[in-house]
């Protein structure tokens, strides 16, 4: 690795400074560089910027002097909002190397803890694809495992929205395990990323739901399409995760919850029926509401058969299969 420019630190107006264009870091929150930038107004920059020096030498002109940051971004722009001039700096000679660059930023940012695990992940993708870092590698140079930097980079295996969840804190790095275990299961994962979100499942619960689809691929031959549409029937009415096992005599439905209040509304809607409305004395505005009409005559029993017993072979095979697949043979 290469030395320091000298031992000392230098002052670098602060227009003349480039970004790092290696710089993993994509998001600053303004909130924070309002107050960094205010502390830098009072006391100044007390931690010198890391840089490189280039002496470009243009026809006409002379050498022109540039320099390219390596470390300290935010410290660099709360510098610029604080309108501070010129800046503290330490040159590095001979870092020319790209991938140096981004290493240096990357346990800058890994020590600060700036980094959310997408812009982590990223930045571990391109040491690992552009400069051909294997994982054990990276691992070594950022002071973490390869399985900390295999885990890491399959995050960018999953379905964008789901990255831009986790980059913006809305899931936590935790939940990404059992989302990856469906990745082979599209839909499933897309219920339980909307599950998450939407009923705050912690990380346990979502393993637990994510280890029972998986365990369930071998059962699903078992079930007849009939089913299969009653159990996502059921799932979307009940607004959970809804399983349907099927026995030689009936089976059983298995319905998921996450709480207590979960528990009773799933309840609420397993009781909710469709009751006339019962019309009290003082509710009757009409006296036609009174009349009872004039019962029908009965129609004659066609050669002496009862009325009741008239019912076609077809309309009772119809009426079997209806209940073949009805809730009501299914204990919960």
């Amino acid at each position: 690795m290469s030395g320091y420019y000298g031992d000392s630190i230098f002052w670098v107006e602060v227009d003349r400074i480039k970004p790092n264009p290696f710089q993993p870091r994509k998001n600053f929150d303004e909130t924070s560089l309002a107050s960094l930038a205010e502390s830098i107004r009072q006391y100044g920059v007390l931690q010198p910027l890391t840089v490189t020096r280039k002496e470009i030498e243009r026809p006409g002109e002379g050498i022109l002097v540039e320099y390219e940051l390596i470390a300290g971004e935010r410290r660099l722009r709360a510098a610029k909002l604080a309108g501070v001039a010129s800046v503290p700096v330490v040159i590095r000679s001979g870092e020319d190397d790209d991938r140096m660059k981004l290493e240096i930023a990357i346990i800058e940012n890994l020590q600060r803890e700036d980094l959310n695990p997408i812009d982590r992940a990223k930045a571990f993708n391109r040491l690992y694809k552009e400069f051909g870092l294997k994982h054990t590698e990276i691992g070594k140079r950022v002071g973490k495992s390869r399985e900390y930097v295999s885990n890491t980079l399959r995050i960018l295996s999953l379905p964008e929205d789901m990255q831009n969840a986790l980059a913006e804190g809305n899931i936590s790095e935790g939940h990404t395990r059992p989302l990856l275990m469906l990745m082979d299961r599209t839909e499933e994962q897309k219920t339980l990323f909307q599950e998450i979100l939407t009923r705050k499942l912690t990380v346990r619960d979502s393993e637990q739901v994510a280890r029972r689809i998986a365990t369930e691929r071998a059962r699903k031959p078992d079930l007849t399409p009939e089913l299969l549409l009653l159990e996502r029937e059921l799932t979307d009415t009940l607004g959970t995760r809804v399983r349907i096992e099927k026995k030689d005599q009936g089976g059983k439905v298995l319905i998921d919850f996450f709480s207590v209040d979960d528990l009773a509304h799933i309840r609420s809607l397993l009781s909710r029926e469709q009751k006339p409305k019962k019309v009290g004395p003082e509710e009757i505005e009409d006296e036609t509401l009174l009349e009872i009409p004039a019962e029908p005559a009965s129609a004659p029993e066609e050669a002496g058969v009862p009325d009741t017993e008239i019912k076609s072979s077809a309309e009772k095979e119809k009426t079997s299969e209806d209940d073949l697949y009805s809730v009501r043979n299914f204990s919960v």
